[in-house]
């Protein structure tokens, strides 16, 4: 698996319109078939502050992913929301063991 784990500060008072695009994105990247997950979190002490964790089953996933339309959709409502830019760390599994597909 290949996990990019997305680091985000929205201005605070995007918060509630940043919610609702990337959940929108999330939902639809969860239909590609190279998107093992997708999850959303919002920081409980700073509801600034939110993480996306994207487990694609290979690197070449995630530059498909890029490619969508809903990505650039939700990448062009959202950046303008953003306190400053997004960072993201990716990352190899360890365990548990992938599963074969």
């Amino acid at each position: 698996m290949h996990i990019v784990q997305v680091h985000i500060i929205v201005k605070s008072e995007f918060i509630d319109s940043f919610k609702n695009a990337t959940l929108e994105n999330a939902r639809n990247s969860l239909q590609e078939p190279g998107i093992a997950r997708f999850d959303v979190f919002q920081q409980a002490d700073d509801l600034t502050r939110f993480e996306l964790v994207e487990v694609y089953r290979t690197s070449g996933d995630a530059v498909k992913h890029k490619e969508t339309s809903h990505y650039n959709k939700w990448r062009e409502i959202a950046e303008p929301m953003m306190a400053e830019p997004r960072t993201r760390t990716v990352y190899n599994n360890i365990f548990p063991a992938d599963k074969a597909h």
